[in-house]
């Protein structure tokens, strides 16, 4: 018995060790997986946890709390009244001195005259479109800022890999040069060049890689992350391929005018204010109020009942609601030359970004074409002949700083082609280029 419950503990232990170990080995991988994002899921992240973003979610929220309030009528007055009340003894009796008591109960209904209540509706409902548009023009802003930001930290990631290659490069030189020496084959004094050479090359990796690790907490606190993550990585790669489609800066021109949300924001301003100016012509027609009365005067062994009817409005002698109506003809100038502002700022943005798109994707591939293959098989060629002792130090080091003179340019020149891909997009308003 004692060796049949021994064995069942075995196995109970064993299971629980094994399911242990499954949910730790499910739970790495989830944090690696969290850890490690591709572009649109950094982006996506940004815009669930950007507190400006948040903020202005909010201005929907203030504007259909706006809009409901436009859409109220105006309450009715409800007067109650006693007069000729006689604190004496005599209060209820009709000998009082100031006459009978009377007690009346009065409603008085405003009329708004002009169409002023559907004018609110239309003049507050652009204040939602407003808003509606300001917080697109505010998501586009972000995603170009963290779609900026990815860029950055792969591009910071490939040189430090670089680096990192050619540190190692030289660690192999140095240990080849270093039994060279204790063989008698090589004198003492290139062995310390080689080993300067190196530590030159340690720096390089060093300072790479406080790039790396700057442009990895930049990026997650674009994110939104309060605790960045040392292990935080994107999975894409730097290289893309070159967009090889035609494009016709007029029509982008054109597009972005149409589609982008800070000039949709504009026109919907601009069309705001026309309703405004609807609305505070109508403010000064004068509204009427019309009101009933049913009075009642006397006691009640000697009383009489009445009923009334009132009208009034005020005399437009003086207001007639002239500075409201100055101030928005004043905005309406003013909105008509922002609007020419903007748009000579959207096409003048949309024309320097496909200058640039078309600079950095002649440049990437200039240099992929014509410089990449030959700077490797130089530097591979250098390296090999420089092993066999078929040449100098120097001749060694020029190779390598011409190859990573040459990889630092490419790098470079493939980051600021997908920065100016997404730097077009953003302009235009739409993806223009996938």
């Amino acid at each position: 018995m004692t060796t049949v419950s021994n064995l069942l503990l075995v196995f109970i232990v064993l299971l629980c060790d094994a399911r242990l170990s499954a949910q730790q080995t499910e739970t790495t991988a989830t944090v690696q997986a969290a850890a490690k994002l591709t572009i649109s899921a950094a982006i996506d992240e940004a815009m669930a946890n950007n507190l400006g973003l948040f903020a202005e979610r909010a201005n929907l929220t203030i504007a259909e709390a706006a809009l409901l309030t436009a859409q109220l009528r105006p309450n009715p007055v409800l007067s109650l009244s006693a007069e000729h009340l006689d604190p004496s003894y005599k209060v209820f009796y009709n000998e009082a001195a100031g006459g009978p008591p009377e007690f009346s109960l009065r409603i008085d209904v405003p009329i708004e005259l002009g169409n002023k209540r559907q004018l609110r509706v239309e003049t507050v409902g652009f204040e939602r479109e407003i808003a509606v548009a300001r917080l697109l023009d505010s998501t586009r802003k972000l995603r170009l800022d963290a779609a900026l930001a990815c860029i950055d930290l792969i591009e910071a990631k490939a040189k430090f890999a670089l680096a990192a290659d050619n540190f190692r490069t030289f660690e192999e030189v140095v240990r080849l040069n270093q039994t060279k020496v204790n063989a008698g084959f090589m004198p003492q004094q290139e062995l310390t060049r080689s080993q300067v050479a190196m530590l030159q090359f340690r720096s390089t990796v060093k300072r790479a890689e406080l790039d790396w690790i700057t442009a990895k907490t930049r990026l997650q606190n674009i994110l939104g992350r309060l605790s960045p993550e040392d292990d935080f990585d994107l999975t894409d790669n730097l290289k893309v391929p070159l967009y090889s489609g035609g494009l016709e800066l007029a029509g982008l021109q054109e597009v972005a005018f149409t589609d982008r949300p800070d000039v949709q924001a504009q026109q919907r301003t601009q069309a705001r204010s026309q309703a405004e100016l609807k609305l505070q012509l109508a403010q000064a027609i004068v509204d009427y109020t019309v009101g009933v009365e049913y009075r009642h005067v006397g006691t009640n062994s000697n009383s009489s009942n009445f009923a009334g009817l009132f009208f009034s409005m005020p005399l437009p002698l003086f207001s007639r609601n002239q500075g409201e109506i100055a101030r928005v003809r004043a905005e309406q100038e003013q909105l008509t030359r922002q609007a020419r502002a903007l748009r000579a700022q959207v096409y003048s943005e949309v024309k320097t970004a496909y200058q640039e798109f078309a600079a950095m994707r002649e440049l990437a591939e200039g240099i992929e074409r014509d410089l990449l293959q030959p700077a490797q098989r130089a530097r591979d060629n250098s390296a090999y002949v420089y092993k066999a002792g078929g040449s100098t130090l120097v001749e060694f080091l020029d190779a390598q700083r011409a190859f990573n003179d040459t990889m630092q340019s490419y790098y470079e020149a493939q980051g600021a082609y997908r920065r100016a891909v997404l730097k077009l997009n953003n302009a235009v308003g739409r993806e223009v280029i996938p």
